[in-house]
This record gives structure tokens, sequence and C-alpha cells, in this order.
């Protein structure tokens, strides 16, 4: 028996190495991969949310008055629905790539959609203002986070050859949403209630995350990251710190024209908290040894200075589309929604643009030169707005705007592409959450700067004019010459009221150009950007 037996157990031993050697063979066979789209998909898949989430930051501005009427509130108790909602995102933007890092890119991006689609419903159910802030700030803590999330996918979906395309429909969605907001916002609560202004999240934010579970994947390095993430102590002095002091400082933005800025005691206070917070932040995250938020990052040329060209490109951007619907409805008269129309002209033409602008950037062409180029002519515009007066027509209004959209996409683009090229992959969340995080901030600090100044030049304009409106003045008497007391009480009050519009009108202008001066000076920033290296090959993206 035993000399019949070792033949068969040197066969099943044989049989047992051939298995053990076929099991890896098995394990990556192609059937048992997760399926892998074309990037394309992925782009426009994740782009839905981006552009949801965009659209909502401004879709609720035209609907203020009627959200504070429905809801028993002052304008100034309706305006912290907004407020709320940029603070909790503010919080959120820095720390995306830290809690990516934590959940998986694409878990945090579904529970990011989804509760975004949540809270949007709720905030359509609210039944008091104090509700309603409730539920936009937990929209907003939603929302932060997908901004980033995009554009970390896209930085890792592409090749650095067609990274500049991918960008481009990323750009389209965050340029097109924000002209289309108030527009669409208005046109909604003139028709139907306020209400549907955040119950139109929710189809989109259905499918968005169906869509998301399908296509996204988690590339290789963030599984690992995600593996070293959760050994290692969560950062909760630099997380608390980074939250108190954007959240103040988001409220100091937003709150401080209103308070008259440090002749308010409630502004020095939360300007003091911000301060101190952010200081501290700023330290801690740059010597403890696991950061929630990355600002070593800031060390790579290209990222700092992408940083800081788009800090004022958006702040000029915001704070013209700002002015230009405000000026529209005070000086000319138009109402929300023709004001909306009158500006959305520009937008199509960031539809044909900038895809345009991602297909030369994959053909090699220098990036920076582009960003210079899309400087000069964002300065010209604003320069052009600088010159309305009270007797234009819309198409005066629309050029100017079509021109500086024109210069955007020539900034935007590259700058998003360039501002990857140089940090690690396994960075990319977190250069993604820095680089949103100066954006929006950008956004806030230009809409502070024009508003307070708008205001104070108004002022200073109208004590100028004012000056040449005297019982004594030459023109004045020949106003009122012949005139009974109460006919020339009305020319007087007539003539005040045309020298306060000419004020006002003056004060515009000086912001438009001020805001021209601003791009020329950024114009330096340019010649530190290192220019990305040629690709010598098209790099092939998975299908």
């Amino acid at each position: 028996m035993p000399a019949t037996a070792e033949p068969h157990e040197h066969v099943i031993a044989e049989a047992e190495q051939s298995l053990a050697e076929a099991a890896p063979a098995f394990d990556n066979q192609p059937a048992a991969a997760p399926r892998v789209f074309n990037p394309w998909i992925v782009a426009l898949v994740v782009t839905i949310g981006t552009f949801m989430e965009v659209l909502d930051t401004s879709i609720a501005n035209v609907a203020l008055p009627h959200i504070s009427g429905s809801l028993s509130a002052s304008q100034d108790e309706g305006a912290w629905v907004l407020t709320s909602y940029l603070v909790a995102n503010a919080i959120v933007l820095p720390i995306s790539g830290w809690l990516s890092s934590i959940l998986g890119r694409k878990r945090f991006y579904l529970i990011s959609v989804f509760f975004f689609t949540v809270f949007s419903a709720a905030c359509g159910l609210a039944p008091t203002l104090g509700m309603l802030i409730l539920f936009r700030v937990a929209q907003g803590l939603a929302g932060g986070g997908l901004q980033p999330s995009v554009q970390a996918i896209l930085a890792d979906t592409f090749s650095a050859q067609k990274r500049g395309m991918a960008m481009a429909l990323y750009t389209v969605a965050i340029l097109v949403a924000p002209v289309l907001g108030p527009t669409l916002g208005g046109w909604i609560t003139d028709n139907y209630s306020w209400r549907w202004i955040f119950y139109i999240n929710i189809p989109v934010g259905m499918l968005c995350v169906f869509l998301t579970r399908m296509v996204l994947q988690d590339p290789p390095h963030m599984i690992e990251a995600k593996a070293r993430a959760r050994k290692l102590s969560v950062d909760w002095a630099g997380l608390g710190f980074i939250s108190i002091g954007l959240a103040t400082l988001e409220i100091v933005l937003d709150k401080g024209q209103e308070l008259d800025w440090f002749g308010s005691s409630f502004i020095v206070a939360f300007a003091s908290i911000s301060l101190i917070a952010l200081v501290s932040a700023v330290l801690w995250e740059l010597y403890t040894d696991h950061p929630v938020v990355n600002l070593r990052l800031l060390k790579e040329r290209n990222f700092l200075f992408c940083c800081l060209i788009i800090l004022g490109l958006y702040g000029v951007l915001y704070a013209t589309t700002y002015l230009l619907p405000v000026f529209m409805q005070q000086m000319l008269g138009y109402d929300a929604t023709t004001a909306g129309l009158a500006l959305s002209p520009a937008g199509l033409f960031t539809m044909i643009e900038v895809p345009i602008v991602g297909f030369v950037l994959t053909r090699g062409y220098d990036p920076r030169k582009m960003v210079f180029s899309g400087m000069i002519l964002i300065a010209s515009a604003c320069w052009w707005m600088g010159s309305l007066n009270l007797d234009i027509s819309e198409k005066s209004m629309i050029l100017p705007r079509i021109v500086q959209v024109l210069g955007l996409g020539l900034i935007t683009v590259p700058v998003s592409t360039m501002v990857f090229r140089f940090i690690p992959k396994t960075e990319s969340s977190q250069a993604a959450g820095l680089y949103a995080l100066v954006r929006n901030e950008g956004g806030s600090l230009g809409i502070a700067l024009v508003s307070t100044m708008l205001q104070r030049r108004t002022q200073m304009f109208q004590m100028t004019l004012g000056q040449h409106i005297t019982a004594t003045t030459g023109a004045v008497q020949q106003a009122v010459r012949g005139q009974g007391p109460d006919q020339a009480y009305f020319t007087l009050a007539n003539l005040y009221a045309q020298m306060q519009r000419q004020a006002t009108l003056l004060a515009y202008m000086d912001q438009f150009k001020m805001l021209a001066v601003m791009m020329l000076c950024m114009l330096p920033l340019v010649f530190f950007l290192k220019r990305p290296p040629v690709q010598k090959h098209i790099e092939l993206d998975a299908h």
C-alpha cells in the first residue's frame, strides 16, 4: 500500500501546487475587475453635482425678499439664509482633502451629493426662518466638498495631455452656473414659489447619486491613503482652529458693510476671533506631523502663485457679478429677471470658448500666455464698464461682460491645469480643497470690498457735487426764478435727486476702474509660474 500510495500523493501535491500558482491569475482575470468607464463619462457625471452646488450659491439671492416676506422676517434676518450657507461651505472646503482620505473619495463625494439633496428638500419644506437657516448650514456643509472633489477626480482620471479639456468641462460648470443662478431663481420665484429653487435640486441630486455609484472608482493611491489615514490620530486642534477662523471670517466679510465694519463691536469681536484662530491654524498645521490641511503644499511655486491669481481673479469676477445687476436695477430700473437675462449671453460665450481653450492646451500651447492675455482682456472689460452712463442700452451692458467672460475662460482653464501639474497625485485632494477655498474666499473679499467702497465713494461724490447746489449757486437761482415756494421746493428736491443719481453713477464707475487696475497689478504674478513640461507623446486614457 505505501508503495502504490506514493505516486498518488505526488500527483495530489503537484495539483495543489498548480492551483496555488494559478490562483493569482484567476484573481486578476478581467471579469473580476471593476468596470472602467470612459473618463469623459466620469467627468460629465461628477460635474453635474458641482453645477448643482455652484448654482445654489447664487440662485437664492434674488429670492431673498420673497423668503423674508413669506417667513415674516426682516431683510437683515433673511440675509442669514445666504450667510449661513457661505459660512458652512467655507469650513468644509479646506478639510475636504482630509475627509476624502478618511472616507475614500467616492464615498465622500456620494455622501456630499446625497445629503446636499436631502437638505435641499428640507430647505424647501422649512416652516420658519430659523429652520431654514439650520438646513442651509447643513446644506453648505454637505455641498462644500463637491467642488474640490471634482477637481481632484479630474486630475487623477485624465492624463496630463488631456487634463486641459477635462478642466474646461469643469470650468463651464462653475462659470455658467453663477450666470444662470439669478435668472433662473428670479423666474422660478416670480412664476412659482421660492421653495422651488430648492426642490429643483432633488431630481438632479438623485440622478447624480445613481450615476456616481455606477461610474466612479477610487484610484489605487486613494485606497492606500485611506488605509494610512485610518491609522493616524485626528488633528482635532487644527480642525477646530480652521473651522472657527473661517466661519468668523465669512461672517465678518458678509456683515461688515451692513454693520459699519469696525465701528461695530460685533464685527470687532468676530474679526479678532478670526485673526487669532487663523494665525493659530497656520502655525499648528505647518508644524504638526499629520495636519488636517497640508499648508506645506504652498511651498510649491506654481501652486502658490496659481492660488494668488485665482484669489484676485474671483475677487474681480464676483465683484462685477455683484455690481452689474445692482446697477441695472438701481440706476436703470430693470427688474431682477430682466437684469439676469441681460447678463446671461456671456454664459453662452463661455460654453463656446472654454472647450476651445482646453483643446489648445492639449496641443502644447504655453498656458502662461493664455493667463496673461486673459488678464488684459478682463482689465479692458472692467475699464469699459467704468465708462457706462445712465442712457446706455442693454447692448452696452452685454458687450463688456462678454469680453470679461472671454478673458475669464483664458485664465481659469490653464490655471486649473497648472495648479496640479507639479503636485503629487497623493496630495491632489488636499490641493483641490485649498484651491477651492482660495477661490471662494476671493469672491467673498471682492464683494465685501466693492460694496464698502461703493457706499463710501457715493457719499464722497455727494459731498463734492452738493457744494454746487446751494441757495446762492447761480444755476439753482436760475432754476427757481419766478416760482412759488412750493414749486421751488419741488425743483430743489428734483435737483438733489439728480445729484444723488450722478454721485452714485460716479461711484459705480470708480469701482469698475478700480477692478481694472487690480487685474493689471496681478500681471507680474504670471512671470513666477513654471511652464508645465510639454508631452512628447499622447497618453491614452482608460476606456
